[in-house]
């Protein structure tokens, strides 16, 4: 054993080490310096973060407390299994078989490394973590005498909690991290400090995790490829129409509104998985919105500025362009809640230039929003207020954190091993590119969004919003709608998507994908991937529904690209990019793109 670790100490390169630590030592200090910079403004809001944080944990522990009976029994449940558990360790270090007392879940990739399995210690240890796990969910889950939302902020901060403390993101209970700080000499945690700092120094102070090679992609050059040019734009958006590829076109144009959380270019990833690309060669002229990235310059715009700026003002370049009276909508998450805000508001005024609407993982009835609803009470949208009143707008990296934390152990904890505690690289992934592309929300427009949508619910109520004069009743939407929702989608759950047709007067299509909110949608028939169900039935029951379904192999597209060309009206010859009154203004993906978190502003 001694001459081994002579060999490896041999083996460290000790001027790399140093380098290393100066680099660290340069690093560490200009954090400090932009950290207490903006540590005063950011203070007082953490402050009230953590004593809503108090409280909610305050009301747990005495209504715990206020049953001991059911406590007792609880932990006696949970010191049997841990008697369990420790029998097994004993039977595995004589070398002897013995069944799991706890195992992970299907699917979780905290504890793929063999090193779980094939030690007795780590294996101790991982169920040892599972086992406290569940107890201390079990006690969350049970307790009596909160009201749902506490109980929901509640159980949600203790996952977060749980997923935070698992023996995985620690490097002496990680047998994959120890493994390879011995083979390198500790120079993966040296590299993982050097990430970590620099993500810091990204953040600015917080903590922002790179979840993909930045380097590796680039807007307009890897993604976001598809030929088109900017035809229109104003102080909210850019509108790009795209180059056809087929000598004949559906006579009705398709107009995409994606949501500006985020960019558009999911839509338009690369030339494997672009929608756009997809639905120009399926024979459609494709406009598509790119929203701006709004700064405090855009602090006053409303979510109706939205509306008017956004696909009405386009379905007038739209029409000037093609010549043509009608066309068809599609809305993509928050741009399709626009969307049907949008033709409600068209119905009021006799506007029936819309023939037919699609809407992409959507929510119009906000009854059940998910584990967003967490961050959706009156303190919490209070507080955030506040925080957008600072600047006037909510900071991307804001929005994308809460995000993440729906999923923490895959956005978050998977990269804090993978970066700090390995030292590896993240993987070049397009997906996860796009998702650390975040855009800020204007103040007064996500005000109210989160008040009138989400916490009161307003949209799914005739008459419930006015927008720009008129009164929103989705009832009065009679046009042709097809509905995609995703099987996993955490964002907008399906259990809230299938409400959405029948708050409408005319004839739809529900489908639901398989995956979640994004790769469920974005999932090109030559992939073969996911599968997805269809039933005609009216039901708003998920069970129910799904019981009733017929399953179908491959990507939803083919589905949808049948609909489509339904009621794409007859072909006519391609039409040229532009008009004498919109003439291209630059090529796409467009400027708007290529301002924020990953840009130069």
């Amino acid at each position: 054993m001694a001459q081994e670790n002579g060999t490896r100490n041999q083996d460290i390169d000790y001027e790399a080490l140093a380098r290393s630590l100066t680099e660290i030592t340069a690093k560490s200090q200009e954090l400090v310096q932009d950290f207490l910079q903006q540590e005063q403004s950011a203070h007082h809001l953490a402050m009230e973060d953590a004593a809503q944080m108090a409280q909610l944990f305050q009301q747990l522990a005495a209504r715990v407390m206020a049953d001991p009976a059911r406590l007792m029994q609880m932990q006696m449940a949970f010191w049997q299994n841990y008697m369990g558990l420790m029998q097994n360790v004993a039977l595995r270090f004589w070398g002897l078989e013995s069944e799991p007392v706890a195992q992970p879940a299907k699917g979780d990739r905290r504890f793929q490394h063999q090193g779980w399995e094939d030690h007795p210690f780590f294996d101790f240890v991982k169920q040892s973590y599972l086992l406290a796990a569940d107890h201390t969910h079990a006690v969350v889950r049970d307790v009596e005498g909160l009201d749902d939302q506490t109980k929901k902020k509640v159980d949600f901060y203790t996952r977060a909690f749980i997923d935070a403390m698992a023996p995985s993101n620690f490097v002496a209970t990680n047998p994959e991290v120890l493994q390879k700080t011995v083979d390198t000499g500790g120079q993966n945690l040296l590299q993982g400090l050097n990430n970590l700092l620099d993500d810091l120094k990204r953040g600015r102070g917080r903590l922002d995790i790179r979840m993909t090679d930045y380097d590796a992609f680039e807007v307009g050059t890897n993604l976001a490829t598809t030929p088109g040019q900017v035809v229109y734009q104003n102080e909210l958006m850019q509108l790009i129409q795209y180059e056809p590829t087929t000598t004949e076109v559906h006579k009705r144009p398709l107009l995409l509104v994606p949501a500006w959380i985020n960019k558009y270019y999911i839509m338009d990833l690369n030339d494997e998985k672009s929608m756009v690309k997809w639905l120009v060669d399926q024979g459609h002229t494709v406009f598509i919105i790119s929203w701006r990235n709004p700064d405090e310059s855009l602090a006053e715009k409303q979510f109706e500025d939205y509306m008017l700026e956004g696909p009405v003002t386009a379905m007038d370049v739209v029409q000037e362009i093609t010549g043509s009276e009608e066309m068809n909508l599609v809305g993509y998450c928050l741009g399709g809640t626009l969307s049907a805000c949008t033709l409600a508001w068209l119905a009021a005024r006799g506007d029936r230039r819309i023939q037919a609407a699609t809407f992409l993982t959507c929510m119009l009835d906000f009854e059940y929003p998910g584990e967003l609803e967490v961050f959706l009470d009156e303190e919490q949208i209070s507080t955030l207020e506040r925080r957008m009143g600072q600047k006037g707008y909510l900071e991307g990296r804001y929005m994308s954190t809460t995000f993440n934390m729906l999923r923490a152990n895959d956005l978050i904890w998977s990269f804090f091993v993978n970066n700090y505690l390995k030292g590896d690289e993240p993987f070049p992934f397009d997906l996860l590119y796009w998702n650390s592309d975040s855009t800020n929300m204007p103040a007064k427009m996500h005000s109210f969004y989160l008040r009138n949508m989400y916490q009161r619910n307003l949209l799914k109520e005739p008459g419930g919003l006015e927008l720009a004069g008129e009164a929103i009743d989705l009832g009065k939407i009679d046009i042709p709608a097809y509905f995609m929702s995703a099987k996993e989608d955490h964002i907008a759950p399906w259990k809230s998507t299938i409400r959405g047709p029948r708050l409408l007067s005319g004839p739809t299509r529900y489908v639901l994908g398989g995956s979640g909110h994004i790769a469920g949608v974005i999932n090109p028939p030559h992939k073969n991937k996911y599968g997805y169900w269809t039933n005609t039935a009216k039901t708003v029951d998920q069970d129910e529904w799904l019981e009733g379904a017929e399953p179908h192999e491959g990507s939803w597209w083919n589905d949808w690209g049948q609909w489509l060309a339904g009621y794409g009206g007859d072909k006519v010859k391609a039409r040229k990019v532009g008009s004498k009154k919109h003439a291209p203004i630059e090529p796409a993906p467009g400027s708007y793109v290529r301002h924020g978190v990953l840009y130069d502003d």
